[in-house]
């Protein structure tokens, strides 16, 4: 890779915010967002602002976290460059009107349609650890849906945070589409002003109090956090590919994973083997050391290396592979540790690091119910087994996405959406979620003037309960069930199964508008109107 200039890291002024702000308000509504061209366009452009800064996105990186050149192309530059072409592609379709579902013969003469609307103006906040996957693609998104943004990338990873604006600035529309540098003052600045929606990634810690300004404002949030991330091991599983699936993702980017399992549960029975298969797939990883290897990322800084220290110098366990460091090359060893509770320390918080957390059980009903103690909604969880015992853990489990014998697959489906539950976030994107997730589903009728005699009867006066009555034959439903829930066996329930099975086909069309204009007190005059 050859020397690269970066661009340095400046904060943005705080005065300045809340201009920039209301410019991006200003430009959504001139309306220049809303052309579906325009915002190909600038998802083009961006695709090549990748593309030509290839060097300088490595380079950061590399400074920022240590992160390999494979690393950097498998999840942060090809990555983000699958994310634009799949939306391009696919954003013409998404953006027609869709027709609205479920809709009974009726309400078919109003035309119901869901238009899919841009938000407004939103906030992205990003973070260090993958910094230009997670900032960016969930501004395709907002690109995508037409609407204006902002950006604002972690400050933990100043190279790639000045790389970023560097590209937007150069590629897009600057009148659309802002970035905002610095830390807690400049985003207090950025909290300060009402956007349509704030997207981010991080820490549950921060999320509570971006979560408490945007109340204020009444503004929706999509949060993507972490936490207690548990991989259960049966005593079914192949101790060799658990091993080497678990060992590769904990270790991918120095554990600095939010979907990396925190601890890994496993059946005392297969104990032995898997730390086995974990020693020899450490030295077929690293066959010379992980501090030397060029695959092997870096803690990102300082503060975030000593806290990983303390953490694994509190553990009650036995390190039973690693534990060297070296804080100045901000170096932790891949570490394995054995720990006997669930009340360790390591277990008390995401660790976010290259520690692997063994806690061996007695059986998968143990393993089940430790990790609902540690953590009742984790963002992934990782079952490995047969599959009685893979889909026990998926049904007594929650988790906002799961990978079954592996270790999280499942966020690398592009096309997949992901995102938390609980307490480790809400919202989700990727692929159309990341289009959905800025986007409005607007629901619309047109009611025609012929239709104003069909109306009457809902207007005033409503006289003695003629008008009700009318209009419960025509609009209110039959219950097809009786006062114990059952459900009534004859030809009226089977007809109600097969409409809803049909769905809006010709079939349901056919009975909705017999049962109809049954139900019209003056049938006769309704078919015979012309207005």
């Amino acid at each position: 890779m050859p020397d690269v200039k970066l661009p340095a890291f400046k904060h943005t002024p705080v005065d300045e915010i809340a201009p920039i702000v209301d410019a991006v308000k200003a430009t959504f509504q001139s309306q220049k967002t809303k052309d579906v061209e325009f915002r190909l366009k600038q998802l083009r452009k961006l695709y090549w602002a990748f593309t030509d800064n290839e060097a300088a996105i490595c380079e950061a990186l590399k400074l920022d976290v240590g992160k390999s050149t494979y690393e950097a192309y498998l999840a942060e530059i090809d990555f983000c460059r699958n994310d634009i072409i799949f939306l391009c592609n696919n954003l013409k379709k998404w953006v027609v009107d869709e027709k609205a579902p479920d809709i009974s013969f009726p309400h078919w003469l109003v035309g119901p349609k869901i238009r899919k609307d841009p938000l407004g103006a939103v906030l992205i906040i990003g973070t260090y650890n993958f910094p230009f996957q997670l900032t960016l693609c969930p501004f395709f998104g907002a690109i995508a849906a037409g609407n204006t943004a902002i950006i604002k990338p972690s400050e933990s990873a100043p190279n790639c945070a000045a790389v970023m604006q560097k590209m937007i600035e150069e590629s897009l529309d600057p009148s659309c589409y802002k970035v905002v540098q610095g830390a807690i003052p400049e985003t207090t600045a950025l909290l300060d002003q009402q956007f349509d929606k704030i997207f981010y990634t991080g820490s549950a810690a921060v999320a509570k109090i971006i979560s408490k300004r945007a109340a204020e404002h009444l503004t929706p949030v999509i949060l993507e956090l972490g936490g207690r991330n548990p991989a259960i091991v049966s005593k079914s599983a192949d101790p060799r590919l658990a091993a080497r699936r678990l060992l590769w993702g904990k270790l991918f980017n120095a554990g600095q994973v939010c979907v990396s399992h925190n601890v890994t549960l496993i059946d005392s029975s297969i104990l032995p083997a898997f730390i086995k298969e974990t020693k020899k797939a450490l030295e077929e990883f690293f066959p010379n050391g992980a501090q030397k290897s060029p695959d092997y990322a870096r803690i990102v800084n300082q503060r975030q290396w000593k806290r990983l220290k303390d953490l694994l110098d509190s553990t009650q366990g036995k390190i039973i592979w690693g534990g060297g460091s070296d804080e100045a090359d901000r170096y932790l060893e891949p570490t394995v540790v054995q720990v006997s509770s669930p009340t360790d320390p390591l277990l008390q918080e995401e660790t976010f690091g290259p520690i692997i957390t063994i806690l061996p059980v007695a059986d998968l009903d143990e393993a089940i119910r430790t990790a609902n103690q540690l953590h009742a909604t984790p963002l992934a969880a990782y079952p490995f087994g047969n599959k009685a015992d893979t889909d026990k853990v998926l049904r007594e489990l929650r988790s906002g996405g799961a990978s079954v014998n592996d270790s999280w697959y499942h966020i690398t489906i592009q096309t997949l959406a992901f995102g938390g539950v609980g307490d480790s976030g809400q919202g989700s994107y990727r692929g159309r979620a990341s289009f959905d997730a800025f986007t409005h589903r607007r629901s619309i009728v047109q009611t025609p003037n012929w239709m104003e005699r069909l109306l009457d009867v809902r207007y005033m006066p409503y006289g003695n309960g003629d008008k009700l009555k009318q209009f419960q034959k025509m609009g209110v439903l039959k219950a097809n069930f009786d006062r114990e829930g059952n459900v009534k066996s004859s030809w009226v329930s089977a007809a109600f199964l097969l409409r809803t099975v049909v769905g809006g086909g010709l079939v349901a069309a056919g009975m909705g508008g017999f049962f109809w204009l049954a139900r019209v007190r003056d049938a006769d005059s309704v078919l015979s109107w012309k207005g």
